[in-house]
């Protein structure tokens, strides 16, 4: 399993969803940690690249269908680590341009 690590903006995006939701990112953010590598590699993340004009190459997504929700995250391989970088709805690209602004965190 490898240890997930929260930017504090992903936590308070994760204070801002309603019980139901915060339950269900939780839950699915502890199941992708088992392997959270790219499908590519055998992991459970979807890799991102140039998405709506933001360049998160070596980045991966979860997409919780139901609430509409996405999970950017960062693998930092080094230390076996799972960077959570945003939490947000999937509207018009939004949660791809936030997680582009907090990358570099």
């Amino acid at each position: 399993m490898w240890t997930i690590e929260y930017l504090k903006e992903a936590i308070e995006d994760i204070r801002q969803l309603d019980q139901g939701q915060r339950i269900q990112v939780v839950k699915t953010i502890n199941k992708v940690s088992i392997n959270p590598l790219p499908q590519a590699e055998g992991g459970y993340g979807k890799p991102l690249g140039n998405k709506g004009g933001t360049d998160l190459a070596g980045y991966c997504k979860i997409k919780l269908l139901k609430p509409g929700l996405r999970v950017v995250y960062k693998i930092v391989k080094e230390n076996n680590t799972m960077k959570i970088i945003v939490v947000a709805a999937r509207s018009d690209d939004e949660v791809y341009i936030l997680a582009h602004k907090r990358k570099d965190k």
